[in-house]
This record gives C-alpha cells, structure tokens and sequence, in this order.
C-alpha cells in the first residue's frame, strides 16, 4: 500500500456520512495524521466522538474539534477551561478557513462567561486571559445582546464587560451601573457615560486624523466646535456614520460634493428634508438610496438595508442575528415593495412567512432570488440548485443547507463546470455514475455515489483516482471501513479483496 492510497483512504472514511462513532474514534490515533484532525474541524461528529476528542491527550485533536463549527458549539464547553491556552483561543476565535459555515453559531452563555471571568490563560502559559478575549472579540461569535443580558450579572467582570459596551445598554441599565457596588464597574460606567457627553468628547480627542479619533468621531455624541474641526479637516467619513451626529451637520453631509459621503446619509432614518433632494441626486447610486429612506424609520431598519445595499449579490458575509431586529410588518411592506433593494432585504430575513416565500422566489431581480435561497430555510430547493449553479461564491454555504437537492441532478451531468458536474456525479439516481471524468473532483464524487454496490467500490479503493471518493461512499461496508483502517493505522500488509484476486 503506497502512502498515497493510505491517505486517500483516511480521508475518505474521515468525511464518510455512514461511518459509526467507533470507525471515527479510530481516527483520533495520532497515526491517523492530518485525516483525524480534519474530520475533528470539519464535520458533525456522533456524541461519542465529540466526547473522547474533548479528553484526548494530544492537544493538536482538541485544538482541531474547537475550531468546529458544525458541532452544537454547547458540546464544545469544557474546552473553554482546556489545560492548553491555544485550545481555549481557538474555541474563542472559531475556525478561519473560506468554507467556514456562513451562519455564525455563537457560543452559549456559560462559555462566554468562562473566557470572560478567567484568571489565567490556561496551565501550558502561552497566551494570557486578554489573549484569549481578544480572539472572542474578532471572532463574532458573541451574541449582540450579550452585553445587555450581563448588565446585571452577579459576577462584576460581567459587569464591567457590560460598562464597556455603554451604548449598547439601556437608559436604566447605565444608571445602574453608574452605582454598581465594585469601583472598578463605577470607573468603567464613568468613562462610558462621557461617550454620550459632548464636552467630555471635546476636551479628551485625540489628534484629528489619528485611528482612535476616527473611532470617537464615528460612535459619540460631538459638539458643534469638534464637528466644524472635522469639516476644516476635511474628516467628514465618521460623521456620515454616527448616530450622534447633530442635524445642522447631517444637512450639511447631505449637500457635500463627494457623492461618497451623500450615499452613507441617503438611507439614515433621522435624515431631514435634505432627503427629498437627495432623491435628485445627480449620482445614480445616491437617488436610489434616497428613495429607500421614507421606508426607514428606525436605526434597526437602517443596518438591515445597509447590510444589502453596501454588497453586490456575491456577497458571502457571515450571517449572525442582529440584537435589534425590525418588526415583521416592515419586512413584509419590503416584500411588496417596488424597490428591489428593500424586496432583497425581506428575501434577507429567515422570518419570513411561507406564503411571502413563494412570491419571493419567483422575484425578477436576481439578488432577490439568490439572497432567499442564502437566506431562508423555506428557500425552495429548485432555487438553491439554480444559484449553485449560477453563482459560484455561494456554492459553500448553499452544500451546508439541509433542504438543498442531492437528487434529480441528471441533466447537471454534462455541464461545463466541473464543480456542477461532481455536484450531479453523487446524485445517487444516476444510472452510472461518471468515473471517467477528466476532472478529479468529479471522478471522486462519483466514486462516493450511494448508488455503487460493495463489490464496484473495491476496485475504486485500489485505483488513486477514485480512492478517497470510495472510501467516503456511505455504502462502503463498516468492516471493511475498520479493515482499511487497520491497514493505514496498524500496518497490515493484507491486500485488499480486489488485488488478491
């Protein structure tokens, strides 16, 4: 047996739908290589996997099932208090590959409070406790509501993580914290309170132009004096952005020449009647947000609509529910809206009911189209197909989509593009399935097809072509899944059934 064939076959059997908890386990031995650690960050695992690859020994599996984004990320809890600092990050910051699920899962409660009360970073020493939260922060796998479900939480790390997301808290939440019992929650709160303070703002800016500056320019209340410093600065990119930002100002973005800086105001739903002239904007791009601003009337709307409307329809953004959603009254006027970007918005939300579904589906603008079946869990599955095939970027995302067709795909089998044609090539209705292709992404995925007996995939296995893909096939026998496995993990010199003969 070439080391070829023996990882071909690890690698098949790794992502083998049909393989048992007890065929996989084996996997787990550290002779299994690179095939145990993909399988432990690559796919669902039965509850007996993800249990012996939570106490395994060797670090790199535990590393590698906590970059898991398949896994109900509750069963992944006892690695946030892993004796290895790069375990816990990596449960932290979630797995950074390009087929990373688009939906974000985020991490529960109890493992978000885990990271955020720890002393330490873990027994081996090589990270701190801030390392490990600052993988948290950029991983978007702590829920937008979280700081306002902490606000009043017994533990005062909490507490203090609430103080700092000040603008994300409650009128009554601030105050209360304004008074917590710790000082160091006080310390935090005052600090935070001065965000919405315009003469705070003012006497603390940093040097205009500096990072920090455009970060205080962009989220807290301004003065008129620091709003005319960013106009003779020329700094006006952070005021199209704020909130906070005053109406004389908004009015005076409205108007500006650079027609960057007119489309980041068209759709604010605190615009004044600088919007009906904006609606006469001699950009394109801003006439058409203009129109979409009397349909938006609150700050929640308005992220809806700019999460469309700053991305084209290859967008592959990750999704992760928002902490203010709008009311599903809105998103059905947006359904029946003549506007095909707020149509894209409605088709954006997988809220929508079934009876707006079907009419969306049948939608004459593409984005419409493809944003439900990105979208929705209603998508019908003709949909999913005809993007899959349209659209390549959302090809990732849409294979991860449990209504997404495997079957019926026989007259995919000729197309041009080989990504189509290894999709149709498993379709497990084909009457043979095409083992012959050129490209080796089919042949592999035809060499996968349920449809092939036992006997067929025997000669598949011997032949490096087709041996991952027949190693992969559901309808690969487990004891012969445990004999390969014997042969790669233990040596066994005894040819398979198809050489011996």
């Amino acid at each position: 047996m070439s080391d070829s064939l023996r990882e071909l076959w690890l690698r098949g059997i790794a992502f083998n739908a049909a393989a048992p908890a007890d065929v996989l386990i084996r996997l787990l031995d550290e002779a299994a290589g690179e095939a145990g650690l993909l399988m432990c960050e690559g796919r669902d695992l039965p509850d007996a996997v993800i249990d012996a690859a939570l106490r395994h020994p060797v670090e790199r599996i535990r590393r590698a099932l906590a970059r898991n984004l398949h896994v109900d990320p509750a069963r992944l809890a006892p690695l946030a208090s892993d004796p290895s600092g790069l375990v816990r990050a990596y449960l932290a910051g979630g797995t950074r590959t390009r087929l990373e699920p688009r939906w974000v899962r985020p991490l529960p409660d109890d493992i978000l409070v885990t990271f955020l009360t720890a002393q330490e970073g873990g027994e081996d020493g090589r990270l701190t406790e801030k390392d490990i939260v600052g993988e948290l922060w950029s991983s978007r796998r702590v829920p937008l509501s979280f700081p306002q479900d902490m606000a009043g939480h017994d533990h005062p790390a909490l507490r203090l993580y609430a103080a700092f997301q000040w603008q994300s808290l409650t009128a009554a939440q601030r105050n209360v914290l304004l008074d917590d019992p710790d000082p160091a929650v006080r310390e935090a709160a005052r600090k935070g309170s001065r965000q919405l303070d315009p003469e705070a703002v003012e006497a603390e800016l940093p040097p205009i132009g500096s990072r920090h500056a455009v970060y205080v320019l962009s989220t807290c209340a301004l003065s008129p004096a620091v709003v005319e410093q960013c106009f003779a600065a020329d700094e006006v990119h952070p005021l199209a952005r704020n909130r906070h930002t005053p109406a004389d100002a908004l009015a005076r973005l409205a108007r500006h020449p650079d027609a960057e800086i007119r489309r980041l105001v068209a759709t604010r739903p605190d615009l004044g009647p600088e919007a009906a002239e904006l609606r006469q904007d001699p950009d394109e791009d801003v006439r058409m947000r203009a129109r979409l601003q009397s349909s938006i009337r609150t700050w929640a709307e308005f992220q809806e609509v700019r999460k469309v409307v700053d991305h084209g329809p290859d967008c592959t953004c990750p999704i992760t529910q928002p902490a203010d959603e709008p009311s599903p009254d809105w998103y059905a006027a947006c359904a029946a809206s003549e506007e095909p970007v707020l149509r894209r918005v409605a088709a954006s939300w997988p809220g929508l009911p079934a009876e707006l579904v079907g009419t969306v589906a049948l939608d004459d603008d593409e984005e419409v189209r493809i944003r439900l079946a990105c979208h929705h869990p209603l998508a019908p599955p003709h949909l999913l197909l005809d993007v899959f095939v349209t659209r390549r970027a959302h090809r990732p995302h849409l294979l991860t989509l449990p209504a997404f067709p495997r079957t019926g795909l026989t007259h995919l089998i000729g197309h041009p593009d080989p990504e189509v044609r290894a999709l149709a090539a498993a379709d497990p209705t084909l009457p043979e399935p095409p083992l012959e292709d050129p490209d080796d992404a089919v042949r592999r995925a035809a060499a996968a097809n349920p449809a092939l007996t036992p006997e067929a995939l025997e000669t598949l296995l011997t032949d490096l072509r087709t041996a991952e893909g027949a190693a992969g096939n559901p309808s690969l026998p487990v004891p012969r899944m445990h004999a390969l496995l014997d042969r790669c993990l233990n040596g066994a010199a005894t040819p398979p059934p198809a050489a011996r003969r």
